[in-house]
């Protein structure tokens, strides 16, 4: 079976509008995303893949040109826009050059949530924008009228959480879609580059305390193992060690994830399902010795992977072959050692 990396998986029709706008045309795009309609949780996931597999962001400048009353193409600028004040600020770029492309963005993803109110992609966007170093009001044009100071959680610390954080945009969010995937990473990266691993942690933990909102955030707690792998043992420091993925913790999370999630999954959903969460998925359960259960996980990704974690994690590790190649010495073993059985 050749090897696919890509995060779109088996999604044919997302596969088409990315080559698309490689090409320097969004009617693919523009297609696509009517196609998804208010299927919210979709329409976030793939928006998100379109704005980073675009190979000209500038074609959706385009787009919002040509029609500027779409909704789709708003929210596409307001992807693209998020994406380069983000990059800008991680780059060290100067003060003026990060406030400038910040607003921007800003401006757009007001404009975005104006046109179609009901989406929660605008406020996916602000939570991402808010790991930027601006007030509140710049991000959230209702900051000045809440009742609660704006990045307190309500209820206070009592609830288990007492980072401060843009709670007010998640709530947002939730209000159009309850337990949107991209709106919870983007909290937890939020948490992870403004408060630190040990935060970022912290709330993916305390998601899946209780019944989280959606099935997929079962997923948060092997996101955020991930990063705290790569903060106490990256850049040469403890390298060789395994420990860190055999230990109970990550055992616990990833068979949660597995049984709370993957398991409930009809395989026909198996071509829209998220192929980093089954990376990360996958990733956890093999290197925790689960390997009946990584199998099977396996499969539902076909040919597919994602680079992450694999590569970061094998890179640490010190082993010198490439991770591709290390990728599929585990999966041909894991399946070999687990075959496909009918009843």
């Amino acid at each position: 079976m050749n090897l696919i990396v890509s995060p779109v998986g088996a999604d044919t029709a997302l596969r088409s509008a990315l080559q698309d706008l490689r090409l320097g045309r969004y009617h693919a795009a523009r297609e696509l995303l009517e196609m998804t309609g208010r299927e919210w949780g979709l329409r976030t996931s793939r928006s998100n893949l379109l704005a980073a597999g675009a190979g000209d962001p500038g074609i959706f400048k385009l787009w919002v040109d040509e029609e500027p009353s779409s909704p789709d193409a708003a929210m596409m600028w307001s992807r693209v826009l998020t994406r380069a004040a983000l990059k800008a600020h991680r780059s060290g770029m100067s003060e003026d050059v990060v406030g400038a492309a910040a607003r921007m963005a800003a401006q757009a993803g007001w404009r975005a949530a104006g046109l179609l109110p009901e989406c929660p992609v605008p406020w996916v966007d602000k939570i991402l924008l808010s790991q930027l170093p601006y007030p509140a009001h710049m991000l959230d044009p209702y900051a000045r009228r809440r009742r609660m100071p704006w990045d307190e959680l309500p209820g206070g610390s009592d609830q288990g959480m007492p980072h401060l954080g843009p709670w007010p945009l998640l709530g947002e969010v939730d209000a159009r879609h309850p337990g949107n995937r991209e709106g919870y990473h983007a909290m937890r990266q939020y948490f992870q580059r403004v408060r630190g691993t040990g935060a970022a942690m912290d709330f993916a933990c305390w998601m899946v305390l209780s019944e989280p909102p959606s099935p997929e955030l079962w997923l948060l707690p092997l996101y955020a193992l991930v990063d705290k792998f790569r903060t106490e043992h990256g850049e040469g420091r403890e390298r060789g060690t395994l420990r860190f993925w055999q230990t109970g913790s990550v055992g616990h999370y990833a068979v949660q994830a597995y049984s709370k999630w993957f398991a409930q999954l009809p395989p026909a959903e198996y071509p829209w399902v998220s192929m980093s969460d089954l990376s990360h998925l996958a990733h956890a359960l093999t290197a925790n010795g689960e390997t009946q259960k990584a199998a099977d996980v396996l499969r539902a990704m076909g040919p597919y992977v994602t680079a992450q974690p694999w590569k970061d994690v094998n890179a640490i590790l010190g082993r010198n072959r490439n991770w591709e190649d290390w990728f599929l010495m585990n999966r041909a073993s894991t399946l070999r050692r687990w075959p496909l059985t009918t009843s």
